[in-house]
């Protein structure tokens, strides 16, 4: 099976449901999006209403056009929309992906849901869509993001330097690049996810 842009795709547990992003979202999504420390490493920034239905719509868009897939996260346990992630630079014959964009309102930080994502992510992604290797990028300021992505089992391999200007706006910072494989997906790192789950 091929990764189509335009496909509805669902993708849930019992702890997390994530379906595509629409503009209906706006308002579900407006009251737990305005901490402005969600945007800090992001170059889009969604904080402010008019600032977020542009970065909405603006993801929206960039489904339509085929260069990525948002997702609206669900945490089903309180009914409550509580984040956006995306799948993005997808290569159906390199069998390559990359997830990321992602953020989550502070209220379901430590609550299990990041993982769930992602858990469901690398099934979805590996398992369903075949791919071979899935990509991550965090700016090397954000230490919880990369904390994050080394805790669902990412590895580190490279760095791009001087990427893009640092919070302050007075020095440039590098992007640390991540990845999970496919071999380390089915030899390791589904079960021990799996595990962090359950003991969450």
């Amino acid at each position: 099976m091929k990764f189509n842009f335009e496909e509805v795709y669902l993708i849930e547990n019992e702890v997390v449901e994530l379906s595509p992003l629409k503009e209906e979202h706006i308002d579900s999504l407006l009251e737990v999006s305005q901490d402005k420390e969600i945007w800090t490493y992001f170059i889009e920034h969604g904080y402010g209403r008019e600032n977020f239905e542009r970065y909405v719509l603006n993801a929206i868009q960039k489904r339509k056009q085929g260069l990525e897939y948002p997702f609206v996260i669900k945490d089903k346990r309180s009914d409550t929309y509580s984040g956006i992630t995306r799948i993005y630079e997808v290569n159906n014959d390199l069998k390559n992906a990359k997830i990321g964009h992602t953020w989550i309102g502070k209220a379901f930080h430590g609550t299990g849901l990041n993982k769930n994502c992602k858990y469901l992510l690398f099934e979805f992604l590996f398992d369903q869509m075949n791919m071979k290797r899935i990509g991550f990028g965090a700016s090397a300021e954000n230490v919880h993001s990369i904390h994050a992505m080394r805790s669902v089992g990412c590895t580190q391999e490279g760095v791009l330097r001087s990427f893009m200007p640092g919070v302050d706006g007075n020095e440039r910072v590098d992007i640390v690049l991540m990845s999970i494989l496919w071999e380390e997906w089915d030899g390791r790192v589904r079960e021990e996810l799996r595990r962090k789950i359950i003991a969450n």
